[in-house]
Protein backbone atom coordinates (compact mmCIF):
# COMPACT_ATOMS: atom_id res chain seq x y z
CA UNK A 1 0.00 0.00 0.00
CA UNK A 2 1.02 3.26 -0.65
CA UNK A 3 1.81 6.11 1.36
CA UNK A 4 -1.23 8.19 -0.47
CA UNK A 5 -3.57 5.50 0.09
CA UNK A 6 -2.40 4.66 3.33
CA UNK A 7 -3.14 8.16 4.24
CA UNK A 8 -6.89 7.44 2.60
CA UNK A 9 -7.21 4.93 4.13
CA UNK A 10 -6.76 7.22 7.89
CA UNK A 11 -9.18 9.93 6.24
CA UNK A 12 -12.03 7.75 5.39
CA UNK A 13 -12.01 5.94 9.01
CA UNK A 14 -11.55 9.13 10.66
CA UNK A 15 -14.75 10.54 8.75
CA UNK A 16 -16.50 6.91 9.60
CA UNK A 17 -15.61 7.38 13.08
CA UNK A 18 -17.58 11.21 13.14
CA UNK A 19 -20.63 9.72 11.15
CA UNK A 20 -20.68 7.26 13.41
CA UNK A 21 -20.37 9.15 16.83
CA UNK A 22 -22.76 12.26 15.12
CA UNK A 23 -25.43 9.44 14.43
CA UNK A 24 -25.43 7.34 17.45
CA UNK A 25 -28.30 7.61 19.74
CA UNK A 26 -26.02 7.47 22.86
CA UNK A 27 -22.36 8.31 23.44
CA UNK A 28 -20.00 5.81 21.91
CA UNK A 29 -16.83 4.01 23.50
CA UNK A 30 -13.55 3.58 21.68
CA UNK A 31 -14.57 -0.39 22.13
CA UNK A 32 -18.29 0.15 20.72
CA UNK A 33 -16.75 2.42 17.60
CA UNK A 34 -14.20 -0.56 16.88
CA UNK A 35 -17.23 -3.05 16.93
CA UNK A 36 -19.27 -0.81 15.10
CA UNK A 37 -16.77 -0.04 11.86
CA UNK A 38 -14.57 -2.59 12.49
CA UNK A 39 -11.67 -1.02 12.87
CA UNK A 40 -8.81 -2.30 15.16
CA UNK A 41 -8.72 -0.94 18.84
CA UNK A 42 -5.28 0.54 18.68
CA UNK A 43 -6.10 2.50 15.50
CA UNK A 44 -9.47 3.51 16.93
CA UNK A 45 -7.87 5.15 19.77
CA UNK A 46 -5.17 6.42 17.46
CA UNK A 47 -7.79 8.70 15.01
CA UNK A 48 -10.01 9.27 18.65
CA UNK A 49 -6.96 11.55 19.82
CA UNK A 50 -6.20 12.74 17.20
CA UNK A 51 -10.26 14.05 16.78
CA UNK A 52 -10.04 15.36 19.93
CA UNK A 53 -6.98 17.28 19.75
CA UNK A 54 -8.61 18.84 16.77
CA UNK A 55 -11.74 20.05 18.36
CA UNK A 56 -14.15 17.43 16.34
CA UNK A 57 -14.91 14.70 19.33
CA UNK A 58 -14.88 15.10 22.87
CA UNK A 59 -14.96 12.31 25.84
CA UNK A 60 -17.68 13.21 28.94
CA UNK A 61 -17.88 12.54 32.06
CA UNK A 62 -17.41 8.76 31.43
CA UNK A 63 -15.42 8.56 29.14
CA UNK A 64 -17.75 8.47 25.72
CA UNK A 65 -17.32 9.69 22.82
CA UNK A 66 -19.92 13.08 21.48
CA UNK A 67 -19.45 16.02 19.24
CA UNK A 68 -17.25 18.63 20.28
CA UNK A 69 -17.72 22.02 19.03
CA UNK A 70 -16.05 21.94 15.81
CA UNK A 71 -17.86 19.31 14.44
CA UNK A 72 -21.10 21.43 15.55
CA UNK A 73 -20.11 24.00 13.69
CA UNK A 74 -19.55 22.18 10.96
CA UNK A 75 -22.79 20.78 10.91
CA UNK A 76 -24.97 23.91 10.98
CA UNK A 77 -22.99 24.96 8.52
CA UNK A 78 -23.94 22.74 6.33
CA UNK A 79 -27.43 22.48 7.60
CA UNK A 80 -27.69 25.98 7.04
CA UNK A 81 -25.40 26.74 3.69
CA UNK A 82 -24.61 29.84 2.93
CA UNK A 83 -25.95 29.16 -0.85
CA UNK A 84 -29.49 28.88 1.07
CA UNK A 85 -29.63 32.25 2.02
CA UNK A 86 -31.88 33.75 -0.43
CA UNK A 87 -34.54 31.15 -0.25
CA UNK A 88 -34.43 31.08 3.63
CA UNK A 89 -34.10 34.78 4.08
CA UNK A 90 -37.56 34.72 1.30
CA UNK A 91 -39.18 32.55 3.37
CA UNK A 92 -38.79 33.96 6.40
CA UNK A 93 -39.65 37.88 4.67
CA UNK A 94 -42.92 35.96 3.69
CA UNK A 95 -43.47 34.65 7.44
CA UNK A 96 -42.82 37.93 8.37
CA UNK A 97 -45.32 39.45 6.39
CA UNK A 98 -47.92 37.08 7.23
CA UNK A 99 -47.39 37.61 10.92
CA UNK A 100 -46.60 41.25 10.89
CA UNK A 101 -43.71 40.64 13.63
CA UNK A 102 -40.29 39.12 13.86
CA UNK A 103 -39.66 35.73 12.72
CA UNK A 104 -36.48 33.73 12.46
CA UNK A 105 -34.44 30.43 13.31
CA UNK A 106 -32.38 29.10 16.63
CA UNK A 107 -30.56 26.27 17.05
CA UNK A 108 -29.88 24.46 20.18
CA UNK A 109 -26.72 24.99 21.62
CA UNK A 110 -25.84 22.90 24.97
CA UNK A 111 -28.15 25.28 27.55
CA UNK A 112 -28.48 27.71 25.05
CA UNK A 113 -30.26 28.78 21.68
CA UNK A 114 -28.21 30.35 19.70
CA UNK A 115 -30.24 33.49 16.67
CA UNK A 116 -28.80 31.77 13.65
CA UNK A 117 -31.24 33.83 10.92
CA UNK A 118 -34.09 36.07 11.14
CA UNK A 119 -36.11 38.67 9.74
CA UNK A 120 -37.25 42.09 11.41
CA UNK A 121 -40.36 44.10 11.08
CA UNK A 122 -40.49 47.34 10.94
CA UNK A 123 -42.27 48.28 14.41
CA UNK A 124 -40.60 50.69 16.72
CA UNK A 125 -41.79 48.65 19.66
CA UNK A 126 -39.86 45.45 19.18
CA UNK A 127 -36.94 43.34 20.66
CA UNK A 128 -33.45 43.62 19.27
CA UNK A 129 -31.31 40.56 19.39
CA UNK A 130 -28.93 40.09 16.94
CA UNK A 131 -28.30 37.40 14.90
CA UNK A 132 -25.69 35.01 17.04
CA UNK A 133 -27.25 35.97 20.34
CA UNK A 134 -27.17 33.21 22.79
CA UNK A 135 -30.51 32.77 24.71
CA UNK A 136 -31.52 29.98 27.65
CA UNK A 137 -33.34 27.00 26.85
CA UNK A 138 -35.92 26.98 30.03
CA UNK A 139 -37.33 30.02 29.55
CA UNK A 140 -37.90 30.52 25.92
CA UNK A 141 -40.34 29.13 23.40
CA UNK A 142 -37.26 27.74 21.10
CA UNK A 143 -35.72 26.44 24.08
CA UNK A 144 -38.44 24.91 25.37
CA UNK A 145 -39.18 23.16 22.12
CA UNK A 146 -35.83 21.59 22.12
CA UNK A 147 -36.14 20.48 25.84
CA UNK A 148 -39.88 18.97 25.00
CA UNK A 149 -37.97 16.93 22.00
CA UNK A 150 -35.17 14.82 24.46
CA UNK A 151 -36.18 11.54 25.54
CA UNK A 152 -38.16 12.51 29.54
CA UNK A 153 -34.40 10.71 31.15
CA UNK A 154 -31.98 12.81 29.83
CA UNK A 155 -34.66 16.06 29.65
CA UNK A 156 -34.71 15.37 33.68
CA UNK A 157 -31.39 14.82 33.85
CA UNK A 158 -30.72 18.28 32.03
CA UNK A 159 -33.66 19.68 34.18
CA UNK A 160 -32.07 18.97 37.34
CA UNK A 161 -28.86 20.44 36.40
CA UNK A 162 -30.40 24.14 35.19
CA UNK A 163 -29.67 27.09 36.99
CA UNK A 164 -33.78 28.26 36.30
CA UNK A 165 -32.92 31.97 36.53
CA UNK A 166 -35.79 33.52 37.20
CA UNK A 167 -35.48 36.22 33.56
CA UNK A 168 -39.23 37.55 33.61
CA UNK A 169 -42.32 37.89 35.98
CA UNK A 170 -43.78 34.14 34.41
CA UNK A 171 -39.85 32.25 34.27
CA UNK A 172 -40.91 28.64 35.24
CA UNK A 173 -38.30 28.16 37.90
CA UNK A 174 -38.44 24.82 39.17
CA UNK A 175 -38.14 21.53 37.78
CA UNK A 176 -41.35 20.19 38.33
CA UNK A 177 -42.84 22.98 36.91
CA UNK A 178 -40.92 23.27 34.01
CA UNK A 179 -41.19 19.23 33.02
CA UNK A 180 -44.90 19.76 33.10
CA UNK A 181 -45.03 22.56 30.55
CA UNK A 182 -42.60 20.83 28.54
CA UNK A 183 -45.12 17.32 28.32
CA UNK A 184 -47.52 19.76 27.26
CA UNK A 185 -45.50 21.49 24.69
CA UNK A 186 -44.24 17.68 23.23
CA UNK A 187 -47.52 16.51 22.75
CA UNK A 188 -48.64 20.18 20.59
CA UNK A 189 -45.47 20.17 18.97
CA UNK A 190 -45.29 24.03 19.37
CA UNK A 191 -43.01 25.69 22.10
CA UNK A 192 -44.51 29.01 23.82
CA UNK A 193 -42.88 31.36 26.00
CA UNK A 194 -45.49 33.52 27.33
CA UNK A 195 -43.54 36.74 29.23
CA UNK A 196 -40.90 34.22 30.46
CA UNK A 197 -37.66 35.56 29.11
CA UNK A 198 -38.68 38.80 28.82
CA UNK A 199 -41.53 41.05 30.29
CA UNK A 200 -44.37 42.05 27.67
CA UNK A 201 -42.51 39.67 25.08
CA UNK A 202 -44.53 36.53 23.68
CA UNK A 203 -43.16 33.91 21.68
CA UNK A 204 -44.15 30.94 19.89
CA UNK A 205 -41.42 28.48 17.92
CA UNK A 206 -42.09 25.30 16.21
CA UNK A 207 -39.70 22.58 14.70
CA UNK A 208 -37.20 22.14 11.84
CA UNK A 209 -36.32 19.17 11.53
CA UNK A 210 -33.67 16.58 10.26
CA UNK A 211 -34.20 13.38 8.05
CA UNK A 212 -34.24 10.91 10.84
CA UNK A 213 -37.17 13.17 12.28
CA UNK A 214 -34.89 15.30 14.98
CA UNK A 215 -35.47 18.38 16.04
CA UNK A 216 -32.65 20.40 13.75
CA UNK A 217 -33.22 23.77 14.44
CA UNK A 218 -36.73 26.10 15.68
CA UNK A 219 -38.33 28.60 13.44
CA UNK A 220 -39.59 31.03 15.98
CA UNK A 221 -41.90 34.55 15.78
CA UNK A 222 -42.24 36.80 18.93
CA UNK A 223 -44.48 39.84 19.63
CA UNK A 224 -44.52 42.33 22.56
CA UNK A 225 -47.92 42.01 24.28
CA UNK A 226 -49.24 45.53 23.63
CA UNK A 227 -49.81 44.31 19.56
CA UNK A 228 -50.55 40.30 20.05
CA UNK A 229 -50.96 37.99 22.88
CA UNK A 230 -49.77 34.27 23.03
CA UNK A 231 -53.24 32.95 21.31
CA UNK A 232 -52.82 35.85 18.40
CA UNK A 233 -49.03 34.24 17.92
CA UNK A 234 -50.78 30.26 18.38
CA UNK A 235 -53.11 31.16 15.62
CA UNK A 236 -50.30 31.64 13.30
CA UNK A 237 -49.54 27.39 13.73
CA UNK A 238 -50.74 26.62 10.73
CA UNK A 239 -48.32 29.15 8.22
CA UNK A 240 -45.48 28.59 10.73
CA UNK A 241 -45.33 24.83 10.14
CA UNK A 242 -45.66 25.52 6.33
CA UNK A 243 -42.77 27.57 6.39
CA UNK A 244 -40.63 25.11 9.00
CA UNK A 245 -41.59 22.43 6.14
CA UNK A 246 -40.11 24.74 3.33
CA UNK A 247 -36.91 25.09 5.05
CA UNK A 248 -36.73 21.70 6.00
CA UNK A 249 -36.47 21.04 1.89
CA UNK A 250 -34.02 22.98 1.67
CA UNK A 251 -31.83 21.31 4.16
CA UNK A 252 -33.34 18.12 2.83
Amino acid sequence: MTAESKKGSSVIRALEIIEAVAQAERPLSPADISLLLDIPKPSVHRILQQLVAEGYLQANMRGLMIPAERLHKTALGILFASRFKASRQAILQNLADITGETCGISIPNGIEMIYYDRVQTNWPLQLHLPVGSHTPIWCTASGKLYLSSLTEERRRRILKNLPLTQYARNTLTTPEALEIELQQIADNDIGTDNEEFVDGLVAVSVPIRDQKGRLAACLFTHAPVLRKTLDDLLAFEPVLKQAASQLQELTG
